[in-house]
């Protein structure tokens, strides 16, 4: 990789002694990186633009990443660009470098501020980089004016000023306003050392509901195997291979195996039904309470 002898420690210090290259010499390296892959072209292309790209992971530090990780990303980003860089443009590679140096390192600071997704949109995008900015700048404005904004009034303010949804600007506050908190953490103020995992609700069934749920299927299988038992065979097969088979038989398969219609097999299959709907309504009041 064209990066990988410029990713060491003293970085910073290689890039600052970089040539500084010319509008005709910039543009016949690109030349020779784009159409004849000269590796070399590509090295003196990045290393003469590397301390821009430091220069801009350096704006990218208060949100806490190490600086090591954001000189990379804009490295990367500084490779996409060289990759893509279209030299008949008449265009500055500089010019062109920014906007892929300011994506890597954005991206990558937005993968890494939770282990909650932070927003892959545009709009959401603008906001996690610009929101705390313009939420200033309107606290400001609005204590000129003697005026103090309640929390919907800046928010409705900061989508207006922004572009972005109302929605995505209440979920952004609410994503920057607190960091990751581990369940396994112990309690503050519990003496014993307990983690906030012990405090979470079970909300699988208990012991007493699993073994009346038990109980209540064995019943009701009884129930539908006795009703059955009032189906001729032919009935029962249709049933069985109709209801109680995954997938399912077709009406057609049916009728071939018994040398029937597809018509005929239907009538059969609403007719058990109903005989076995007869035979579990003398004990509706059981099954309904079974069942509710």
């Amino acid at each position: 990789m064209a990066l990988d002898h410029i990713t060491a420690n003293p970085l910073p210090k290689q890039a600052m002694k970089a040539e500084l290259l010319d509008a005709e010499t910039e543009r016949r390296l690109a030349y020779a990186w784009r159409d004849d892959r000269d590796v070399e072209a590509l090295h003196r292309l990045i290393n003469a633009y590397m301390r821009l790209a430091i220069s801009m992971a350096a704006k990218f530090k208060r949100y806490g990443a190490p600086m090591n990780d954001l000189i990379q990303e804009a490295g990367l980003g500084l490779m996409k660009a060289a990759d893509k860089f279209d030299p008949d443009r008449g265009v500055r590679f500089s010019t062109y470098a920014v906007w892929w140096i300011k994506a890597s390192i954005q991206d990558y600071v937005m993968r890494n501020w939770s282990m909650v997704r932070t927003g892959s949109t545009s709009s959401q995008k603008s906001l996690f980089f610009n929101m705390r900015r313009v939420q200033a700048q309107l606290e400001r404005r609005a204590d000129g004016h003697g005026m103090r904004l309640d929390k919907h009034q800046l928010h409705q303010q900061i989508a207006s000023e922004i572009g972005v949804p109302l929605r995505d600007v209440e979920m952004m506050d609410g994503r920057l306003s607190g960091a990751d908190f581990s369940l396994n953490a112990v309690q503050s103020s519990d003496t014993e050392g307990r983690e906030w995992i012990e405090v979470l609700e079970d909300d699988s069934a208990q012991a007493a509901e699993v073994v009346e749920g038990s109980h209540d299927r064995r019943q009701l299988r009884k129930w539908l195997v006795e009703a059955m038992q009032a189906l001729t065979g032919r009935e029962r097969l249709i049933v069985v291979a109709r209801k109680l088979t995954t997938p399912a038989r077709t009406l057609e398969d049916l009728g071939r195996e018994l040398q029937l219609s597809k018509e005929r097999v239907r009538q059969l299959e609403v007719g058990a039904f109903q005989k076995m709907r007869k035979a579990l309504e003398s004990r509706s009041r059981e099954v309904q309470k079974l069942l509710l």
